[in-house]
């Protein structure tokens, strides 16, 4: 459709670097990320092929849009983000709550945008570690977490409010004519979800709210993500 966002598959692979800072008692204090992401957007990334084939697999209709899919671009993505875990853990009934705020941004042909927000955390006996994944254009919440010989257990809220300069899946491709739609410049996100973490195993569920990202879109995308880490 003329006014909906163009079709388009992302495939890429990526290098992230971590290092974290601990204050002078020896706690976490913060948490840097920097990553990278090379890939291709278009036909190449496969994008059609995987949706319509699953489609055919669970005896759905195919998707007609890919017919108009964004063309062939590599694309190049630098992301840099910072989490702060300055504010201490406070106790109320048996249960811990915390808050951690985060700032970054990326720059690249596929997304430039900064960005800022605050993750909250409650439940029992919280690990000093930076909670759980955050869904993209976020980068991951934390692929570091710490490990606990017992069951643990908390449900989380995350917000965020992004300026976004450039992005290939609203704009359209950098260096040919191709379909695209008015973006808004600035998108809000809410995630929610719980977490539970045994031993060297996490596993997440997030639900994503979030705002508008192109004018005339027909109401705000709502969307979840399941995620398994293991810490070896």
């Amino acid at each position: 459709m003329r006014d909906d966002r163009p079709y388009a598959g992302w495939l890429y692979g990526g290098v992230a670097l971590l290092w974290e800072d601990r204050g002078a008692n020896g706690r976490l204090s913060t948490l840097d990320t920097v990553e990278l992401d090379v890939g291709v957007v278009g036909p190449a990334a496969l994008g059609r092929k995987i949706q319509n084939g699953y489609h055919d697999l669970i005896g759905v209709p195919r998707s007609l849009g890919w017919r108009h899919q964004l063309d062939n671009e590599q694309g190049v993505l630098l992301s840099y983000e910072r989490k702060w875990r300055t504010w201490p853990k406070t106790s109320a009934l048996g249960l811990e709550f915390d808050a951690t705020p985060h700032a970054g941004g990326s720059v690249g042909n596929v997304m430039t945008h900064v960005a800022g927000g605050l993750s909250l955390r409650f439940g029992e006996r919280l690990a000093d570690d930076y909670g759980p994944p955050r869904i993209r254009p976020s980068l991951p919440g934390s692929v570091f977490f710490a490990t606990t010989p017992d069951f643990d257990r908390y449900v989380f809220a995350d917000a965020e409010l992004r300026y976004v300069a450039r992005d290939v899946f609203l704009d359209g491709n950098s260096f040919t004519d191709s379909h695209g739609v008015e973006r808004k410049p600035v998108v809000g996100d809410v995630q929610l979800g719980v977490t539970v973490i045994y031993r060297t195993v996490r596993l997440s569920y997030t639900h994503v709210f979030r705002s508008d990202e192109f004018e005339g879109q027909r109401g705000a995308n709502r969307f979840g993500s399941v995620s398994l880490s293991v810490n070896f």
